[in-house]
C-alpha cells in the first residue's frame, strides 16, 4: 500500500510539472531587407500557446533603445495565440542592423530571443532603386513655412509650434522621426500618415533651457525619397518672465514694466 501511495505521489508531481504553458512562435527572425531611413520598421512576431497552461509574458526587453517592443499583456490561454510586436527605428541609422527582443514569460522555456535584421538605406540609395515612374508615384512632403519664432519663452516651458503638412505626391507620406541639435523637439502627438493630396497640421513641442537668443535646426524625416524636411525654431530664452523679475538687457539689469 505504501508503495502504491507513493507511486500516486509521483504521477501526481509528474502531471504539476507537466502542466504548464509553452510558447511556440511563428519565427523567430524577421529579415526587413532595405528599409529607407526615417521609416520605423514594425514587424509583429505571433506565437500559439500550444502548452495545457496559460502564458503570461512578464517582460519584452530589447537590445538597444532604437527598438521599442509591444506585446499581449494578457494571459494567453492554451490553444490561443499573441504576438510580440518590434518596431526598429531607422531615423539616422543608416546601414545594416541586427538587433534582438528578449521574451520573458512563464512558459515552459522561460526566456525567448527574437531578431530582427535588415539594411537602412539613405534617400539617395534608395532613389538609385527606383525608376523614374516610381519616383514620380512618391510621396511629397510640403510645409506652408520653414521657421517659427516663439519670441521670449522661459527656460523650462515647453511651447508648441504647429506647422500645416501637405502631401503634393500620389503616395501616403509618412512621417517619421523629428531630429535636432539640441535634443529638444519632438511631436506633441505622432502624425498619422497623410494620404495624397491631403494636409495635416504637426505640433512640435520646443522644451529649450539654454538662456539667450536660439535658432534651432529641425529635421523631419519621411518616406519622401526626394530628402527630409528642414525647418528652424527660434526664441529668446529668458530665466523668467514674471512681472516682477529683473532680465538683462544691454548688459544692465531692468525690471519688466
Amino acid at each position: 500500500m505504501k508503495h502504491v501511495f507513493t507511486f500516486l505521489v509521483a504521477l501526481l508531481v509528474a502531471a504539476a510539472a507537466q502542466a504548464q504553458g509553452v510558447l511556440k512562435f511563428e519565427q523567430e527572425l524577421h529579415d526587413f531587407g532595405n528599409v529607407p531611413e526615417g521609416t520605423m520598421a514594425t514587424h509583429e512576431f505571433r506565437f500559439k500557446n500550444v502548452g495545457n497552461q496559460p502564458v503570461i509574458i512578464a517582460n519584452v526587453q530589447a537590445s538597444c533603445g532604437c527598438t521599442t517592443p509591444d506585446w499581449t499583456k494578457t494571459p494567453v490561454l492554451p490553444g490561443k495565440t499573441g504576438i510580440v510586436k518590434a518596431v526598429y527605428s531607422s531615423a539616422g541609422r543608416p546601414g545594416i542592423f541586427n538587433k534582438t527582443v528578449t521574451v520573458t514569460s512563464n512558459a515552459t522555456t522561460p526566456s525567448t530571443v527574437l531578431t530582427i535584421k535588415g539594411n537602412v538605406l539613405n534617400k539617395e540609395q534608395v532613389k538609385a532603386t527606383l525608376t523614374p515612374a516610381q519616383l514620380a508615384q512618391s510621396a511629397r512632403l510640403t510645409l506652408d513655412r520653414t521657421t517659427h519664432d516663439f519670441g521670449k519663452m522661459e527656460a523650462g516651458q515647453s511651447p508648441v509650434a504647429r506647422f500645416t503638412v501637405k502631401n503634393t505626391g500620389k503616395q501616403e507620406l509618412v512621417l517619421g522621426a523629428i531630429t535636432s541639435q539640441c535634443y529638444c523637439v519632438g511631436y506633441k502627438n505622432v502624425p498619422s500618415p497623410i494620404k495624397p493630396g491631403q494636409s495635416a497640421v504637426i505640433e512640435l513641442v520646443y522644451s529649450q533651457r539654454k538662456i539667450g537668443a536660439q535658432a534651432e535646426p529641425v529635421v523631419i524625416t519621411s518616406n519622401d525619397v526626394t530628402g527630409d524636411a528642414k525647418l528652424t525654431l527660434k526664441a529668446t530664452v529668458v530665466q523668467d518672465l514674471n512681472a516682477g523679475s529683473m532680465v538683462k538687457e544691454s548688459g544692465a539689469s531692468v525690471p519688466f514694466k
